[in-house]
Order: C-alpha cells, then sequence, then structure tokens
C-alpha cells in the first residue's frame, strides 16, 4: 500500500468477493469525482472454511488488520468500513456501508458471536450508509442516523442493450444455494424448448450440479466476458433465497435481460423493478414466467427500464456522494 499522508477518507474493503471489491472501487471513485481524497485498505483473502461464525471471524480479523495499516500509511480524517464485518473489529469507529445486517442474514447458531458486536457497531458508527431503504428498514434498532447510497451499476458499454441476442437465458451462481440454483435449473427442465440455451456463470466446474438438457456451464469469468454473454442474452433468471442486494439483477436490466426472479426475501433492489416492468416475471412458478418472457415479452420492457435504473447510475450515485455523504463524514 503506497502512502498517501493525510487523505479525507479511508475505505476498509473487506472484499471477500470481486461484487465487493467493484463495489468499494466504485464508491472510491464516485468520492474522487467529488473531489476528495480517499485510499482502499483492502483485507487479505482468507480461506474457505466450514461455518459462517468462522468465516465471519476471520474475515473481521483480516480486516481490523488492513483498518490498521491503512490509518498508519493515510492518516485518515474518517474510515468507511465496507460490509459490518469488516467493522466487528474495528481498530476506531467509522462509518458503515453494507446491503444486510448480520441481524437478518445470520439466524440462530451462524451469527451467535456476530449479532450482538454489530448491534454495538451499528449504535457506534457515526453514520450507516445503507445501499437501500430496505437495507435500513431491517437493521436493528437503535442506531447510528442513516443514509441510502445505492451501488453504482452502469451498462457495460460492450454493445448495445437491444442488440440481437442469441441466448435464450442466464443466471449467476457463484453461491449456488443462495441464489437458487438448483431452482432454476428445476424450472428450466420444464420450460426449455428444442435449441434454447441457460448459460450457468459464476460456479466453477466442480460445484456445478447435473444439469439437464440445455445448460452451458461458463464457470467465472472476467468482468468482461460476463457482461458480453449478459448482452447476448434474453433472459437473466434467478431464483434466490434471500437477496442481500442484487448487483447482477440490476446489471441484467442494465444490459437489456428480462428479468425472472422469484419474489425473494431481503432488500432486493430490482424486485420492485421487475414488478414495474412486468409482474408476470415475478413469480415462484418460474417455468410458465420462463415460457411467457421468451413467448410474449412485455413491449418496451429494456427502453421503459432506463428511468427505472436511473437511481443506480453513477451519476446519481454522484450526486448523493457530493450532496450527502462527504458532508456527513467531513463535515
Amino acid at each position: 500500500m503506497r502512502a498517501v499522508p493525510g487523505v479525507d477518507i479511508l475505505i476498509v474493503s473487506l472484499g471477500s468477493t470481486s461484487g465487493l471489491r467493484t463495489s468499494d472501487d466504485e464508491l472510491a471513485a464516485s468520492i474522487r469525482r467529488a473531489g476528495s481524497t480517499v485510499a482502499v485498505a483492502r483485507a487479505a483473502e482468507q480461506p474457505r472454511v466450514r461455518t459462517f461464525a468462522y468465516t465471519d471471524w476471520r474475515w473481521a480479523r483480516a480486516a481490523r488488520a488492513a483498518a490498521r495499516a491503512g490509518i498508519a500509511a493515510h492518516d485518515p480524517r474518517a474510515i468507511v468500513y465496507s460490509t459490518t464485518t469488516a467493522a466487528l473489529m474495528w481498530p476506531r469507529p467509522g462509518a458503515i456501508r453494507y446491503d444486510a445486517p448480520a441481524a437478518a442474514t445470520r439466524p440462530g447458531r451462524h451469527g451467535l458471536w456476530q449479532r450482538p458486536r454489530e448491534r454495538a457497531r451499528l449504535s457506534e458508527a457515526p453514520l450507516l450508509i445503507a445501499t437501500s431503504q430496505g437495507t435500513i428498514d431491517e437493521t436493528p434498532r437503535p442506531h447510528a442516523p442513516a443514509i441510502v447510497l445505492p451501488i453504482a451499476v452502469e451498462p457495460s458499454g460492450l454493445g448495445e442493450p437491444w442488440a440481437l441476442r442469441d441466448i435464450a437465458a442466464i443466471t449467476y451462481a457463484a453461491d449456488p444455494h443462495k441464489k437458487g440454483l438448483d431452482r432454476v435449473l428445476s424450472a428450466w427442465a420444464r420450460a426449455r424448448r428444442e435449441g434454447e440455451t441457460l448459460v450457468v456463470a459464476g460456479l466453477d466446474a466442480d460445484r456445478m450440479p447435473a444439469a439437464p438438457d440445455g445448460v452451458v456451464a461458463a464457470g467465472r469469468l472476467d468482468r468482461d466476458a460476463y457482461r458480453a454473454l449478459l448482452l447476448r442474452s434474453k433472459l437473466f433468471v434467478t431464483a434466490p433465497r434471500r437477496e442481500d442486494h442484487g448487483v447482477a439483477q440490476l446489471e441484467a436490466l442494465a444490459d437489456g435481460c428480462l428479468l425472472v426472479t422469484t419474489p425473494s426475501p431481503g432488500p432486493y433492489a430490482a424486485l420492485p423493478i421487475a414488478r414495474q416492468l412486468d409482474a408476470r416475471l415475478v413469480t415462484d412458478e418460474l417455468s410458465a414466467a420462463i415460457r411467457g418472457a421468451l413467448d410474449e415479452p412485455a413491449p418496451r420492457y429494456v427502453e421503459r427500464s432506463i428511468p427505472l435504473l436511473e437511481p443506480f447510475t453513477r451519476a446519481s450515485v454522484d450526486r448523493v456522494v457530493q450532496a450527502e455523504l462527504l458532508p456527513r463524514l467531513l463535515g
């Protein structure tokens, strides 16, 4: 980490997924565009372990080490911890940016030590930076003052979102159980017609379950390769058991896919957009929704999605950073 003495803001990035790393880099870029200085201190990669409690303990400890190193190198005026896990063992209080609290995502024994520590941090933080109003709604009270700052999502820029598409459907399943890959594959087996293909992205080949005909495993892809697949796909199909935010769904909408999804619990940012665009496609009857979306897509679906996605654009996020976030962090 190169020293940049006296930066305005240090982002302590948990970075346990590629989505989190991208989101933190987007936030840092937005802060720079607003004229403030920022450094990112990223937690060291941690091995896969058996339980959520041990996983979170390892990542919280790694975030604490990254925060200490970042504070020593950059002497920041303010700190933003990205995720509540990154804040659990903080060496110095700071704002917390998060999409869901452990109170909602770590029930029972899975959050035995995290939930009480999180309640304290959510009260002690000078500011909570929630990615949606739904995030605030499920945050335990009392808590610190909160603002809503969405994760920025833009079209890929690799092609037109209404271009001709040769893939029937795509799904993203980095966490196959949480993302409901089993439900998606079952629905696809019932809905598919000869010649139609479902692409499964984000999942290593050795974790891919047995799949019905017409399923292609794309594996893990770099960002441009994944977004290029979105531009070729008619549908994005997903059945999460819980959705903490749903950046993949927002990216799919931004790149012109129709969103077929179950009405999953959690602060699912794309869910109200999907309902507004075509309520038929938000259902537990995924196979019927897949067939309806392929055979009778709602008129002007892609064009109508553009204004609904405006709050998630970089320009919109930049306005919130300039008008709300920086004044609250820096005074």
